[in-house]
């Protein structure tokens, strides 16, 4: 892996993209099924989201390997170093969180910038739609479910990027339409700060509670039950 440095800048600029782009999927959902005449389809929107998803996460994938394994979520950051996987570090995870948040907040204000008027009611953020602490479970327990099978996924998974992409897909947008009720879902602290700071609410205990706690809570313990029942794919090394 690069330096920490570096990939911390690495992670704000996806995390600045990733934010732009996915904060419009609902938006480019709707206008794709009004074009095709199937918006009053129930199913259509979920097969259009999940399709939207597959292509945008493709791409991000590639971004992220050329960027050196960058990543805009946090809590798979989390994960991935709780099961034991990757080459980071406390001292790179320190730098990279707060660089996801720093580049999430700004790929939501500039997506602000970017839509017309008559469609910023289509895009935005997560927010609590319940109690607080039933707010803050329930991302916990999504944020566990999701982290863990992207750790199950990615690392014991099929060897196709292809079907490994499709699969995450299908798994996040039915996380994500089952934890809508409860707090959007976000799943992802660094996605949730950047339109809290929109919505002028990043600084607030509960904002931290529900989105950046529980998760990290949740993406740690998914991480060490995956490294508990599941062993690690062997490290290959180049023959010299």
């Amino acid at each position: 892996m690069k330096g920490p440095i570096k990939i911390a800048i690495a992670d704000m600029v996806i995390s600045f993209m990733w934010v732009f782009c996915s904060s419009a999927f609902g938006l480019l959902t709707y206008l794709i099924a009004t074009a095709a005449g199937v918006q009053t389809v129930r199913w259509a929107s979920i097969v259009i989201i999940t399709v939207v998803f597959f292509g945008f996460l493709s791409i991000f994938n590639i971004i992220g390997g050329f960027l050196g394994g960058a990543s805009f979520d946090p809590a798979a950051t989390t994960a991935f170093y709780a099961a034991g996987s990757g080459a980071d570090t406390l001292i790179s995870m320190a730098l990279r969180f707060p660089a996801q948040a720093a580049g999430a907040v700004g790929g939501a204000l500039a997506i602000m910038e970017a839509i017309p008027e008559q469609y910023k009611h289509m895009i935005g953020g997560p927010s609590v739609k319940v109690d607080t602490h039933t707010g803050a479970f329930a991302e916990g327990v999504l944020t566990f479910a999701i982290t863990f099978i992207v750790l199950l996924i990615m690392l014991r998974g099929p060897q196709s990027e292809i079907f490994k992409t499709w699969f995450l897909s299908i798994v996040i947008v039915a996380l994500v339409t089952f934890g809508s009720a409860y707090t959007g879902p976000s799943m992802n602290p660094a996605f949730a700060f950047g339109w809290a700071y929109v919505y002028n609410q990043h600084d607030t205990w509960d904002h931290f509670y529900v989105y950046w706690i529980c998760p990290f809570i949740g993406a740690t313990l998914a991480g060490w039950v995956f490294r508990k029942f599941f062993s690690l794919p062997p490290v290959k090394v180049k023959k010299t």
